[in-house]
């Protein structure tokens, strides 16, 4: 199938297979690597991307679903070398530990904050469940979204 799309600002057109997952096509098509490969079955969130501005779960997503469509992976997030202010909190709370779930969480809050830039703390834990970390008691995490929402 031929794809036409928006990557992270950039226009795109590629032939995938009609299996070829979201992920796989970011990832091994594209080298977009910051979308992680966790459980592969759409429950961890470290796959998460934005459709069009919505949280996806690329791992569970066919990349033709995409089609049209405008796909902001974590390596879009940034402005430049400007980072998002929620990348700036997570390093400022250092909410990472091993870092492989941070993309999804990024992606997720920034999201979260352009839909409801005020979100209460009931509405960012909510927001952040659909996300996994192995490492943490997402204390850090939560710290960063409160500090990125109120920078």
């Amino acid at each position: 199938m031929k794809l036409f799309l928006t990557i992270n600002a950039e226009p795109v057109e590629l032939w995938v297979p009609p299996h070829r997952s979201l992920l796989d096509l970011l990832r091994e098509d594209l080298g977009l690597t910051g979308s992680k490969h966790g459980c592969d079955i759409g429950d961890c969130g470290a796959c998460t991307v934005l459709l069009d501005g919505q949280p996806n779960l690329s791992c569970v997503t066919l990349a033709h679903r995409a089609q049209g469509c405008s796909v902001t992976t974590i390596e879009g997030i940034a402005d430049g070398p400007e980072l998002h202010p929620v990348q700036v909190a997570f390093d400022a709370c250092v909410a990472s530990q091993c870092g492989y779930c941070t993309p999804g969480f990024v992606v997720n809050l920034v999201s979260l904050f352009e839909e409801c830039p005020d979100a209460d703390e009931a509405t960012i834990r909510e927001a952040l469940g659909s996300n996994i970390c192995r490492c943490t008691g997402y204390t850090k995490i939560l710290e960063a979204a409160l500090r990125a929402r109120d920078d």
